[in-house]
């Protein structure tokens, strides 16, 4: 208790600098956090709507149906289902057009496909480099709060005869505390950056095959329909 209490007591009597250096620190880390835990939800929810996706999808039901579920169900639509959505949507409008041939119609769908895709990643990407740059500066911003507190603690001494190790004791250690601050801060934004930006890869991966995978069966009902 002795410990806590000095401890804040030594952030309280910082200098300004220090303090500002400590509260920048503060909110960076809550914002950490809040990203981690929103961008956990986000990924292991996004991660059973593909498994369910692929399950209805590969069960043999039929295009039509499946897309008139999908876009009939009232939640948002996630992963997979956008990028089937995307491709299906614009592989019929092309169909009801007039001699359009099975390369037009499935370049079309895939690229409606490729642009839903983009899109997606974007959003699953959007806060992973708020943690990088978090984890990447927050030890330097404390550093600069150790140094500065440090080279106030010597100031201080500038004009007294005799220097003790209890006068420059709580200026160095609330300096220390400012790199302590910095490393809570850096340290779970970049293992949470490095863990999600690794798991949004293999759904980027993920996607992507079944974007190839499902053009390349639009491919083929398009060559039926160019050869009834």
């Amino acid at each position: 208790m002795n410990a806590e209490m000095n401890i804040w007591s030594l952030i309280a009597e910082a200098t300004l600098v220090v303090q500002l250096v400590m509260a920048v620190l503060v909110l960076a880390s809550i914002a950490s956090w809040v990203i981690i835990f929103s961008k956990r939800a986000v990924l292991g929810r996004l991660e059973k709507r593909i498994k369910q996706f692929e399950e209805r999808f590969w069960s043999g039901a039929d295009l039509g149906q499946l897309y008139d579920r999908i876009t009939s169900e009232h939640k948002v639509r996630e992963g997979q289902e956008i990028i089937f959505e995307a491709g299906f949507r614009e592989f019929s409008r092309l169909r009801e057009e007039q001699r359009i041939g099975a390369d037009t119609l499935a370049g079309g769908a895939q690229r409606a496909m490729r642009v839903a895709l983009t899109r997606e990643i974007d959003r699953l990407e959007s806060g992973l480099n708020f943690l990088a740059t978090v984890g990447s500066t927050s030890p330097y911003v404390g550093l600069f709060g150790t140094v500065w507190g440090i080279m106030h603690a010597f100031f201080a001494l500038a004009g007294v005869q005799q220097a003790t190790i209890a006068m420059v004791a709580p200026g160095i250690a609330e300096a220390l505390i400012a790199t302590a601050m910095g490393l809570v801060a850096a340290i779970p934004a970049v293992i949470a950056y490095n863990r999600y930006s690794n798991q949004v890869y293999r759904l980027e991966v993920r996607m992507d095959n079944f974007k190839e995978e499902f053009a390349g069966i639009l491919y083929r009902q398009a060559r039926k329909l160019q050869e009834a």
